[in-house]
């Protein structure tokens, strides 16, 4: 099995409509992929609906959360969308997303780049708008060579000259809620060094004993040395390792199933899970 737990679609910030990215999650010979959008569940109905045969869909969300002024990202599966107290902070930080996307584009401005919220408001349609979608208006104007290039301390890095801070989890208090709601919590990309600063081990220690899930070791912004760091490290804290693709379509160079999630970790993640099931593909389920 070929299996895929961290992709995003035009319901945040990727270029992939929830329904084309299971119909691409088929074509790369995917067994299993999860939709993982940040902060939103608004791709899953249309996702479910269109699952082709021999294709599963995991149900999910990335949701942002922040620790002593560091940034990171949990990745919540199979969870019961509609309980009131996740779905309370998730609107929360939804909601929290247009007002520090228009001061991010303020703050270009003053700095003398001529972004306007009109084109990032285009770029972002009807996705959550997030950094993503200024960075790919920095790169139509020519600001930056690329998406990734924008995410450094000159730009919309953590910290960076037109960064700002928006609502965000704690995340003892995420993994709780998803907890609550029947979901699993991994970890997401918990050592990328090159999007900021990341968290300490003993952090990932603290979550793991409330009831932390996994932590994602096989992603693009790990390099070899930090995979088996974590590998290592998922074993001493008795946590599930998971590798993923962190798939946006175009707006990234990664692809779908670039990494991949071993099927009895898979099989664990679904065990545990009490809040959604699995959608199996027939092209006509719908949630």
């Amino acid at each position: 099995m070929r299996i895929d737990l961290h992709t995003h679609s035009t319901a945040s910030d990727g270029t992939d409509s929830p329904a084309e990215l299971v119909r691409n999650a088929a074509a790369a010979g995917l067994d299993v992929v999860a939709l993982t959008d940040h902060d939103t569940t608004r791709g899953h109905a249309e996702a479910a609906g269109a699952v082709p045969e021999g294709v599963t869909l995991v149900t999910g969300a990335e949701l942002s959360c922040r620790l002593d002024g560091v940034g990171l990202h949990l990745l919540a599966y199979l969870f019961d969308a509609e309980e009131p107290d996740l779905l309370r902070e998730r609107e929360l930080v939804r909601d929290d997303r247009v007002p520090r996307a228009r001061a991010m584009v303020g703050k270009l401005q003053e700095l003398g780049v001529p972004v306007e919220w009109e084109q990032v408001a285009r770029i972002a349609g009807n996705g959550s708008v997030g950094r993503p979608h200024i960075a790919e208006a920095l790169v139509e104007l020519g600001v930056v060579s690329s998406v990734s290039d924008a995410f450094t301390p000159l730009w919309l890095a953590d910290g960076g000259r037109a960064y700002v801070e928006k609502h965000e989890l704690d995340p003892f208090t995420a993994v709780r809620l998803v907890k609550a709601a029947g979901g699993v919590t991994v970890f997401a990309h918990p050592l990328a060094v090159k999007r900021g600063r990341v968290v300490p081990e003993s952090a990932m220690a603290e979550l793991a004993a409330c009831g932390l899930d996994g932590i994602e070791v096989d992603h693009m912004d790990h390099d070899e040395a930090t995979r088996a760091r974590l590998r290592s490290l998922a074993g001493e804290l008795g946590l599930l390792p998971t590798g993923s693709s962190d798939y946006h379509g175009s707006r990234k160079t990664c692809r779908l199933g670039e990494y991949t999630t071993d099927p009895e970790i898979y099989g664990e993640i679904t065990r545990r899970a009490t809040g959604a099931f699995p959608v199996m593909g027939t092209g006509g389920v719908r949630l």
